[in-house]
């Protein structure tokens, strides 16, 4: 039965024409009608507009939103959902003084966590991924990214692909993964990184192929990790198996590292604590969307994507979790969002602009995911009660949502 939402005070991100993405001033306008309805049929959106134009009701399956803001699901498109166990001891170890190099030289971050996770059969992982997967959705999560990158074996990797690639079969949400072999070096491979770029080029990439589980490849490009030279080789490796590069780059310094993901054509480039005038430049002039991660800003105490920056140099900007066990352990976009407000300065227009079409481009999906427009996914949130949508960055602690739909059903 078709289903009509009617009486929305509010309904957000409201695009009659289909576009992938916004940038610059354009996100600071968040188009909505008010007093809206919207009607859903065979789990996609198939027409919206004001109460005064609102069809007969008696055929519908009747959501009443008297009072509530309705707009897209969030697009996370930068997580590690899938991993094993949790590093609590290095969230005290932190307040305790050591930094995240000091961590990762006592054998703690993803080197900690890939140990676990190569000791852990892959049904558990997989009971443990889909609870963190339940949690997002019912928190307005309706399109997800999920790496690898805590094997760093050949096998390990292949059983995080495989439990998120069982996690797109058994849930509704749209997930896309992406393969981060080169998240870390191990240990047996401190002193020789082209042996392990060998193994991931050579042995990881055609069996990843063969069983399709990956769409993206990644690689942490970092001082003291995976340099230029070494990432440039990945995307290179990953273009050749038809996939498209999404980098990790710019969390703690500036190595000319944007310059070779835009040059490589990455789909997206994520973190960007520390951006440069030159940075700015290079990307204005490519078709890669920045992805600003502030919850993992705020969780370890590193500086904030500079949004206001880049925005008013005229680049776009994506908001993600970077949900994790180290850094970030919260898929909470809620959270994200009102972070971006409060420690950016993006206003909520920008912010959500950010979370949704943007976040849907990071992630290849904006035909499909990320505004109000007829044809997409029927993937929405319906808030609680209130005054304005303004109130759901303000009230960052509280939990506004009432109902989650994706593709029409009710989370």
């Amino acid at each position: 039965m078709k289903k009509i939402i009617i009486n929305i005070r509010e309904l957000l991100q409201v695009r009659k024409t289909a576009i992938d993405k916004v940038t610059g001033t354009e996100m600071a306008v968040l188009p909505k009608i008010d007093q809206a309805y919207l009607i859903i049929e065979n789990n996609i959106i198939s027409d919206y507009g004001s109460m005064e134009n609102c069809p007969d009701t008696s055929t519908f399956e009747v959501i009443d939103a008297t009072g509530q803001v309705v707009l897209p699901t969030w697009c996370d498109s930068h997580t590690h959902l899938v991993y094993a166990g949790h590093r609590i001891q290095e969230f005290v170890d932190r307040i305790n003084g050591l930094s995240y190099e000091e961590i990762a030289n006592r054998g703690g971050g993803i080197l900690n966590s890939a140990k676990r996770l190569n000791e852990t059969p892959e049904e558990q992982i997989y009971e443990e991924s889909k609870v963190r997967l339940e949690e997002v959705m019912k928190q307005g999560t309706g399109a997800i990214e999920i790496k690898s990158g805590y094997g760093l074996t050949v096998e390990g990797e292949l059983k995080m692909l495989r439990v998120i690639k069982k996690l797109a079969e058994n849930y509704p949400i749209a997930i896309k993964s992406t393969f981060l072999g080169a998240h870390a070096f191990p240990l047996e491979y401190k002193e020789n990184h082209k042996g392990y770029i060998d193994l991931i080029i050579n042995e990881m990439l055609p069996k990843i192929a063969e069983e399709n589980l990956a769409d993206y490849i990644d690689a942490f490009l970092e001082t003291g990790y995976f340099s230029v030279e070494e990432t440039e080789r990945i995307m290179a490796a990953g273009k050749q198996y038809g996939l498209a590069a999404k980098i990790h780059v710019n969390q703690f310094t500036a190595i000319n590292g944007i310059q070779a993901c835009v040059k490589h054509n990455a789909v997206s480039v994520d973190h960007l604590e520390i951006v440069t005038d030159e940075d700015i430049a290079i990307l204005k002039d490519s078709h890669t969307m920045p992805v600003a991660l502030p919850s993992c800003s705020y969780f370890i105490s590193i500086p904030y994507t500079p949004a206001r920056k880049m925005l008013e140099a005229g680049l776009p900007l994506a908001l993600a979790t970077d949900f994790n066990p180290g850094t970030t352990p919260s898929g909470n976009m809620n959270f994200v969002v009102a972070t971006a407000c409060i420690k950016m300065k993006m206003t909520p227009e920008e912010a959500i602009n950010a979370a949704t079409i943007n976040g849907a481009y990071a992630m290849g999906i904006s035909d499909t995911h990320g505004s109000i427009t007829r044809g997409k996914k029927a993937n929405l949130i319906i808030t609680k009660p209130i005054p304005t949508y303004y109130q759901l960055p303000y009230a960052f602690g509280s939990d506004l949502i009432d109902k989650v739909l994706i593709e029409g059903e009710i989370v």
